[in-house]
């Protein structure tokens, strides 16, 4: 549960009123006070007047569509969003994570995978907060304002992705397996989610590559990664 005074705010956009009313049951449970909307463009205009600490939204709405909820938020704010669809094909996902999303649940989907992930994302939040510049190579991370600089040039790092490269930074003597990296970053069981981290790993190898840093992350076959400078 949320400590008194430290209450998150979560916004939800759903056009069906089932999961609305589900997601905002769990969510109240768990301590957080909760908004929901049925269509994108409701979400967008309280979010102007009063920014959340995470949202979640369908990806097909009338009006503004998640895929535009979540690259309007991006333009204006770094907080997590996870997106929901009952779309589960390839350019769809890449499409979520382009755009900037943090996590990605199809339709049907478990509540307590969701509520769990939630839980994950705020824990780690705290966690960051408190923790020191972490350097390696020619790459920089700052944990309090969640930023990624290689050679003084900023990386774009969603949520997600910056706490897997910032967990590995920190872990980087040793290897990490999948089942670790599920429980640190995302909160959840390796039976529950096994795509999450090789996802995740890729889209990080790429913009690092991208950008020019000396810093690889490495597979360990049948296990998970390890980073280490180039």
């Amino acid at each position: 549960m949320i400590k008194e005074g430290c209450m998150k705010l979560i916004y939800i956009a759903d056009d069906e009123k089932d999961i609305l009313l589900l997601l905002e049951s769990f969510l109240k449970k768990e301590g957080y006070e909760v908004c929901a909307f049925e269509t994108g463009n409701d979400l967008w205009e309280a979010f102007q007047h009063r920014p959340a600490d995470l949202v979640i939204s369908d990806l097909m709405m009338p009006g503004i569509n998640g895929l535009l909820i979540v690259n309007q938020i991006r333009n204006i704010s770094k907080i997590p969003i996870i997106v929901l669809t009952a779309k589960d094909s390839d350019s769809d996902y890449i499409a979520g994570f382009s755009m900037g999303c943090d996590d990605y649940f199809t339709k049907p989907f478990s509540p307590l995978k969701l509520i769990l992930r939630v839980r994950a994302i705020f824990a780690r939040e705290g966690e960051e907060k408190e923790k020191k510049e972490l350097c390696m190579g020619n790459l920089k991370l700052n944990p309090e304002q969640k930023t990624g600089k290689i050679e003084e040039r900023e990386i774009y790092l969603t949520n997600t992705e910056f706490g897997v490269l910032a967990y590995l930074m920190e872990q980087r003597n040793r290897a990490v397996s999948r089942e670790e990296l599920l429980d640190k970053i995302w909160g959840i069981d390796a039976i529950i989610e096994t795509r999450a981290t090789d996802d995740a790993v890729k889209r990080l190898r790429k913009k690092l590559r991208e950008q020019g840093c000396n810093v690889v992350i490495e597979t360990v076959w049948g296990y998970g990664f390890k980073i280490k400078e180039d």
